[in-house]
C-alpha cells in the first residue's frame, strides 16, 4: 500500500492498486465520490462529506482554484466515518479518535463488537467489513436472524418494541430483537422491558430539547451540527446510565 501525505499533516495509505476500479480515474470531485457512496449511505451530500472535513476527519488536496480533490483512500476513509457513524451511532469525537489512532499506526482501542481493524488506513477489505447494512428485513428474516421465536416475535410487537413500517425491519430492529431474545433466556420478557421503551423516549425527548435551537436553523450544515450533537448529548446519557446502574451492581458484592 503507497503512503499519501495530505496538506493536513495526516497519514493516508492508500488502497490496494490492485483492488481499484477498472479505468477509475486516480482523483475523484466530489460529485464521483457521492455516486460511490449513495448505494451504501443514500443519505451521504456534498454537505455532509465538507461537514467531516471541517471536523477533521477526512483531508482531501485541493487544487489551485480550491476544488476538492479525492482519492480512493479518502473514500474508504468516508465508508469507515459513515459506517461506524450508522451502525454504532458513535459521535465524530469518538471516530475521530480511532481515526487518529490508526494514523499513528496503531489498532483503536474500544472498537464496537464486530469491527475489526489491523493498524493500517481504511482499506478494501476493511470497507467489506463494514459494507452497508441498508437492507430491509422481512418478519421471517428477522426471526431467523434474531433466533426470536414466533411467540417472542409476536409479543414484541404487540408491546411496541418493534414497529414494522412498511411490511420491513431496519438494522435497529433487529438489535432490539436481538437483544430481547438474549434477555428472555434470563427470564426477561418484553412486558418487562417496556420501561426500556420509555427511558428512550424520555431520553430522546431531553436531546431534543438540548439541540432545539440549533435543530430549527434551517441550512443543512445546522442540521448535521445538531444530529452530531444529539448522537454526543446520547452517548454521554447512556455512560451516566451505565455508571448508575454498574453502581448499585457493586453494591450487591458489598459485605
Amino acid at each position: 500500500m503507497a503512503a499519501i501525505n495530505s496538506g493536513a499533516g495526516r497519514r493516508l495509505v492508500d488502497v490496494n492498486p490492485a483492488s481499484r476500479r477498472p479505468g477509475a480515474a486516480a482523483v475523484l470531485n466530489i460529485g464521483e465520490v457521492l455516486a460511490l457512496l449513495c448505494t451504501d449511505f443514500p443519505s451521504v451530500t456534498a454537505s455532509k462529506i465538507r461537514f467531516y472535513e471541517e471536523k477533521g476527519l477526512i483531508a482531501p488536496q485541493r487544487t489551485p482554484a480550491g476544488y476538492r480533490q479525492f482519492r480512493d483512500s479518502d473514500v474508504e476513509r468516508l465508508r469507515f466515518v459513515l459506517a461506524l457513524q450508522r451502525d454504532h451511532y458513535l459521535p465524530l469525537k469518538v471516530i475521530g479518535e480511532y481515526l487518529e489512532s490508526i494514523d499513528r499506526g496503531h489498532t483503536p482501542a474500544n472498537l464496537p463488537a464486530g469491527v475489526s481493524i489491523a493498524p493500517r488506513m481504511v482499506s478494501g477489505e476493511l470497507a467489506r467489513e463494514l459494507k452497508s447494512r441498508t437492507r430491509r428485513l422481512t418478519p421471517a428474516e428477522l426471526r431467523s436472524e434474531s433466533g426470536a421465536s414466533a411467540e417472542l416475535y409476536e409479543t414484541m410487537l404487540s408491546y411496541g418494541l418493534l414497529e414494522l413500517h412498511e411490511g420491513s425491519f431496519d438494522d435497529h430492529a433487529l438489535k432490539v430483537a436481538q437483544a430481547c431474545t438474549a434477555l428472555a433466556v434470563h427470564g426477561l420478557e418484553p412486558r418487562h422491558l417496556r420501561p426500556f421503551q420509555a427511558a428512550a423516549d424520555r431520553e430522546f425527548g431531553l436531546v431534543e430539547r438540548a439541540v432545539g435551537p440549533l435543530a430549527s436553523k434551517r441550512d443543512g450544515t445546522s442540521a448535521m451540527r445538531a444530529a452530531e450533537a444529539a448522537r454526543e448529548i446520547a452517548e454521554l446519557c447512556l455512560g451516566l446510565h451505565s455508571a448508575l446502574v454498574h453502581a448499585r451492581i457493586e453494591q450487591m458484592e458489598a459485605p
